[in-house]
C-alpha cells in the first residue's frame, strides 16, 4: 500500500526534490506551500499528488491540511517538517545570516517563529492525528546548525539547536504502541537557494564588525556547497521508509565531518574536567 506524505516548503530544494521522489517511488505526495498554485510535478493525478495551502506559522492552515489528508487519504505515514529550510520573504521560509549584534529583532522572533515554533505546532498536530490513525514517522529537517555552532548563524542555528532537543525530548514521551517515531535530519551545506537568494541579513551593518561580511561570504558560498540535493532528498526518502528510522542522522560529507569532529572535541572537553564534574554530588552520611 502506498505511504502517504505530508512535506512541508515544497516550493524549491530538499521539500521540492522530496516530492518527486515520493512520487517517482510510487507514494502518495502532499506538498504544500504558501502558494500552492506554484507547485507542479510531473506524472501526478487525484490519486497520487495533492497541492495545499500551508503556512506553518497559522494554526488554521495546519489543521485544515491535516483534516485534508486524512479525508482524503484516511492516514498520513510521513510528516516532514522542512519549512524554515529556505528564506523567509513575506512570512514564507526563513535563512538569516550575520553577525548577532547586527540582527534586528524582528528578525530573531521571525526566524524562531517560522524554524521552531511553527515546527512544533506542525509537529503536534501530527502526533495527534497519528496517533488515531495508526502511527508514523515525523522527520524534521534541522541542520548541521543544529549540532554545532556556525558563525554569522547565531540565531539560525539557536532556533535549530531547539528543534534537536524538543524532539530528543518527546521521543522519549510517547507509548511503544502509538507507533509514532521521529527522525532529525541535519544537512551540510546543498546547492539549494539557502545561502543565495533565499538568504536574509541583516538591515544595517554594525560598524564593530567590519571584519565579517555575511553577504560577500555567502556569494562565495553559493553553488559551492558539496551537497547534491536530489540526491539528500534521497537519502531523506530512505531514511523515512526504514523500519527503525534512526532519531538524528547527518546527509552530506561535510555534515558528517564536522559531527565527528564535534563529538572527538565533546570528548576532550568534558573528560577534562570529568574530576570537577564528578565533586558536587550530595555525600553519604
Amino acid at each position: 500500500m502506498p505511504r502517504v506524505f505530508l512535506v512541508t516548503g515544497c516550493s524549491t530544494g530538499f521539500g521540492k526534490y522530496l516530492v518527486e521522489h515520493i512520487l517517482e517511488a510510487g507514494d502518495i505526495a502532499v506538498a504544500t506551500a504558501r502558494n500552492p498554485s506554484s507547485l507542479s510535478f510531473p506524472n501526478t493525478s487525484p490519486k497520487n499528488y495533492l497541492a495545499l495551502k500551508l503556512d506553518v506559522t497559522e494554526q488554521a492552515d495546519i489543521d485544515e491540511v491535516f483534516e485534508t489528508v486524512i479525508e482524503k487519504f484516511g492516514k498520513v505515514d510521513v510528516v516532514v517538517n522542512n519549512a524554515g529550510w529556505v528564506s523567509l520573504r513575506m512570512m514564507d521560509l526563513y535563512g538569516l545570516s550575520g553577525p548577532f549584534e547586527e540582527l534586528s529583532e524582528k528578525q530573531v522572533r521571525q526566524q524562531m517563529e517560522v524554524n521552531f515554533f511553527g515546527l512544533i505546532a506542525v509537529t503536534k498536530k501530527a502526533m495527534d492525528v497519528m496517533r488515531e490513525h495508526g502511527g508514523g514517522l515525523i522527520q524534521q529537517v534541522t541542520s548541521i546548525g543544529g549540532q554545532r555552532g556556525v558563525p554569522m548563524f547565531s540565531i539560525y542555528c539557536a532556533s535549530k539547536w531547539a528543534v534537536e532537543g524538543f524532539t530528543e525530548a518527546i521521543s522519549q514521551e510517547v507509548k511503544p504502541e502509538w507507533n509514532i517515531h521521529f527522525t532529525c535530519i541535519e544537512p551540510g551545506g546543498f546547492r539549494t537557494d539557502w545561502a543565495g537568494r533565499s538568504m536574509a541579513f541583516a538591515d544595517e551593518r554594525h560598524p564593530a564588525y567590519d571584519h565579517i561580511n555575511a553577504k560577500e561570504a555567502m556569494g562565495k558560498r553559493n553553488g559551492n556547497q558539496v551537497g547534491d540535493p536530489k540526491k539528500g532528498a534521497r537519502a531523506m526518502y530512505e531514511l523515512a521508509v526504514m523500519k527503525d528510522p534512526p532519531l538524528r542522522v547527518v546527509i552530506g560529507s561535510d555534515a558528517y565531518q564536522g559531527v565527528m569532529s564535534k563529538l572527538e572535541k565533546y570528548k576532550e572537553n568534558y573528560t577534562k574536567y570529568e574530576k570537577l564534574s564528578n565533586s558536587t554530588d550530595v555525600e553519604d552520611k
